[in-house]
C-alpha cells in the first residue's frame, strides 16, 4: 500500500502532484491510502512511514502533463474542500478511470461521477451559507479607534473558509474584519488576507449596539402573511440558528403569526398622512 500525507484539508497542488506522480507509476486506487495532516486517522499503520508530499517533489515535476476533461478539473477543486476524508481516494479513482475508461466522461449516471457531483453541490451549498449567515461584530481597539474591528463566528460543514473569505474581502473592502471557524480563521486588514488557526466561540466578543439595531429592524420587518416555515428552513436550516442573532426570535413571531395576520386583515385601511404632489414637467417658454 501507498501511503501518501496531504499538507493540509485542503491542499489541491499537493493532491495532483501526487496523483500524476502514482499514475506514472501505475499505482491503481485500490492500493493507496489518502491522508491529511490536519484530519484525525484511524489506521493500523503509523503515520511516521507515510509519504510527505512537498510542493517541489521531484518524481512529482518531472512526470509528465495528464490530460483531463475541464469539468474534471473544476470538479476537483470544489471536492477538496468537503469533509468527507475519501474525498481524495474518490478524486484519484476517478482520475485512474479516466485513463482506463475513456467512455467515463459520458456516463452521466455512474456512481463515483454522481457522488462527486453531490459532494461539490454541498460544498458550493456551504460557501453560500457562509456567504448568507455571517455575522460580524464590532470591537473597537485603542490603536485603530477610527477603523473598528469587526469579529464574527461560523460553523461551516466543509472546508470552506479559504474559498469564500475572497468574498468578503470584495465586499468589505474597506473594513478590517475577522471571520473565526473551529478548523482556521480569515483576517483582513484592508492591505493582505491572512488564514490562521481555529477558535473557539467564546472568542467572539458580545453583542454590541449595532447588532441590538438589526434585531430591532428584524421583528418589524416580520410579515406573518407570508410565513412559510417549511420554505424558510430549507433556506435557512436550523443547525445554523445557534449562531445567527436573529433566529431567537424565529419562534416567538411564528407562534404570533396567525394573531397578528388577523389583526392586519381586520384593521380598517389607514390615510397617508402626507401627499406628495404629483410631477409636472416645467413648460417651456418661448
Amino acid at each position: 500500500m501507498r501511503n501518501i500525507l496531504l499538507s493540509g484539508p485542503v491542499d489541491l497542488a499537493g493532491f495532483r502532484q501526487a496523483a500524476r506522480g502514482l499514475l506514472v507509476a501505475q499505482v491503481p486506487p485500490q492500493q493507496v491510502n489518502w491522508h491529511s495532516n490536519a484530519e484525525a486517522t484511524q489506521d493500523l499503520f503509523s503515520l511516521d512511514e507515510a509519504i510527505q508530499v512537498e510542493p517541489s517533489t521531484p518524481a512529482c515535476e518531472t512526470a509528465p502533463s495528464i490530460r483531463v476533461p475541464p469539468e474534471f478539473a473544476s470538479l476537483c477543486a470544489s471536492v477538496i474542500l468537503h469533509s468527507d476524508p475519501n474525498r481524495f481516494g474518490l478524486l484519484y479513482r476517478l482520475l485512474w478511470r479516466l485513463k482506463t475508461e475513456p467512455g467515463l466522461r459520458h456516463d452521466p449516471l455512474d456512481a463515483d461521477w454522481l457522488q462527486a457531483q453531490r459532494m461539490a453541490q454541498a460544498v458550493r451549498r456551504d460557501m453560500h451559507k457562509m456567504k448568507a449567515f455571517v455575522r460580524f461584530r464590532e470591537v473597537v481597539e485603542p490603536d485603530f479607534e477610527d477603523q473598528p474591528l469587526h469579529i464574527a463566528w461560523f460553523e461551516p460543514e466543509h472546508h470552506t473558509l479559504h474559498a469564500t473569505a475572497p468574498f468578503f474581502v470584495r465586499r468589505f473592502t474597506q473594513m478590517r474584519w475577522a471571520i473565526l471557524t473551529p478548523e482556521c480563521s480569515a483576517a483582513w486588514d484592508g492591505v493582505g488576507l491572512k488564514f490562521g488557526p481555529g477558535a473557539k466561540k467564546q472568542d467572539v466578543p458580545p453583542a454590541d449596539a449595532g447588532e441590538a439595531l438589526w434585531l430591532t429592524y428584524y421583528q418589524h420587518i416580520f410579515n406573518p402573511a407570508r410565513l412559510k416555515l417549511k420554505m424558510m428552513q430549507k433556506e435557512m436550516p436550523k443547525r445554523y440558528w445557534k449562531n445567527l442573532p436573529e433566529a431567537q426570535f424565529i419562534t416567538e413571531l411564528a407562534a404570533r403569526a396567525d394573531e397578528r395576520r388577523t389583526r392586519m386583515v381586520d384593521a380598517a385601511p389607514t390615510e397617508p398622512k402626507r401627499r406628495i404632489a404629483a410631477f409636472r414637467p416645467p413648460v417651456q417658454m418661448r
